[in-house]
């Protein structure tokens, strides 16, 4: 396997930990929605960063599938895959108030 499709798959198997990861902690929050309502303003974020660290998933997993078969496609997935990682980084920075 190539180096760079290595970086792929640990960019691929750490975003699919991590979407699975905060999908139990939204199901879990979905059952005690009723018992605490105040776990409603943490819900928006926790979509979000539900949605953005599975679209990194997808895209990351398309990228490793072009890489390893090397399909003509792959760069738009590589490019697809970089740009998800930078919405993920943007995401998170820590900003001043």
């Amino acid at each position: 396997m190539r180096p760079f499709t290595v970086l792929i798959g640990i960019l691929l198997g750490s975003s699919a930990s991590m979407t699975f990861g905060l999908a139990a902690v939204l199901a879990v929050f979905c059952v005690l929605l009723r018992t605490h309502p105040d776990l409603t303003s943490e819900l928006p974020h926790l979509l979000a960063g539900t949605l953005v660290f599975a679209l990194l998933t997808a895209a990351s997993a398309g990228s490793f599938l072009g890489q390893l078969h090397i399909r003509p496609w792959r760069g738009w997935a590589h490019l697809a895959t970089g740009a998800c990682f930078l919405l993920v980084v943007f995401m998170y920075w820590p900003r001043r108030s």
